[in-house]
């Protein structure tokens, strides 16, 4: 009996030991995990901030820092028009297939109707079809339609987006039906359901797919270079291109129009950031 209260002390602070090691541990390789993926971003920027006769110095911090690339880029290419055209392609894209993803994950969630599986199975398959494949077939329409060359036709193909689509339906199918069936017996209809009940409570889940949506086609580069006929009319991905050709790449310019372009998404993070950590963390707990 008294060894047992003696040893349940001991035993007591050995776990809580072994505990504040494996959580030590577990920090210490999240600081390095986050260090190698910083680490590009930062080299990007120090890079951008080199003089053209030191940007492959191998010093952490440039010996003569320079805002000589950021002035050449910007005379170079319209970068300030491109940046404007890519953020709006990406945030019209970004809204219309948030609302074609709500409005047909909101259908398959809530109604059973004859071939619903074989549509959702289509769209399914829509999903692994690469932009690459149907690239020529959207062209000729674009250019019947007269669109070439212009933002509405890099924004004409994105109206829906499976991979919106299965998100949402699965968000959607673990939404507790005792909320759904109180809001029907208060007098709310489809409509008012969708808008005032479930969307508000998938927020974390809208906005993490919004940051992915975004991302995707802010970084969009084939569809816009098979459109686009001047700098004026393109998007910032084309721009950072024309920094890069056979007679060599221009890598202080580059990486400073790198960075100017990076600044949007990482804004756009920053203030989606709490939805995002929610949205895992409401994950977990279910």
């Amino acid at each position: 009996m008294t060894t047992d209260v003696l040893t349940r002390p001991s035993m007591r602070k050995r776990r809580s030991l072994i505990l504040g090691a494996e959580k030590t541990a577990g920090h210490a390789i999240m600081i390095v995990l986050s260090f190698l993926c910083l680490f590009p971003v930062y080299w990007m920027i120090i890079t951008s901030l080199r003089p053209a006769n030191r940007v492959f110095e191998q010093s952490l911090w440039p010996t003569a820092a320079s805002l000589d690339n950021y002035v050449y880029a910007l005379g170079a290419i319209p970068i300030g028009r491109m940046l404007i055209n890519t953020l709006i392609v990406s945030a019209v894209v970004t809204v219309i297939q948030l609302l074609t993803g709500l409005l047909a994950a909101y259908a398959f969630a809530r109604w059973r109707f004859r071939g619903d599986k074989i549509v959702h199975i289509l769209i399914a398959l829509t999903w692994l079809v690469p932009l690459q494949v149907v690239m020529i077939p959207n062209y000729l329409i674009v250019a019947n339609l007269g669109l070439l060359d212009s933002v509405t036709a890099l924004i004409l193909p994105h109206f829906a987006s499976a991979l919106a689509v299965l998100l949402l339906l699965q968000a959607m199918r673990s939404f507790p039906n005792e909320v759904l069936e109180a809001a029907r017996m208060d007098g709310a209809g489809s409509w008012r359901t969708l808008w005032e009940v479930i969307t508000p409570n998938l927020r974390g889940t809208i906005a993490s797919l919004a940051i992915l949506i975004f991302i995707s086609t802010w970084n969009e580069y084939f569809w816009p270079l098979l459109l686009s006929r001047t700098p004026e009319n393109s998007v910032i991905q084309i721009g950072i291109q024309m920094f890069m050709s056979s007679e060599g790449t221009q890598w202080g310019p580059l990486m400073a129009a790198s960075t100017m372009a990076s600044l949007p998404v990482f804004i756009l993070y920053i203030v989606l950031q709490r939805q995002v950590v929610s949205s895992f963390m409401k994950s977990g707990i279910r």
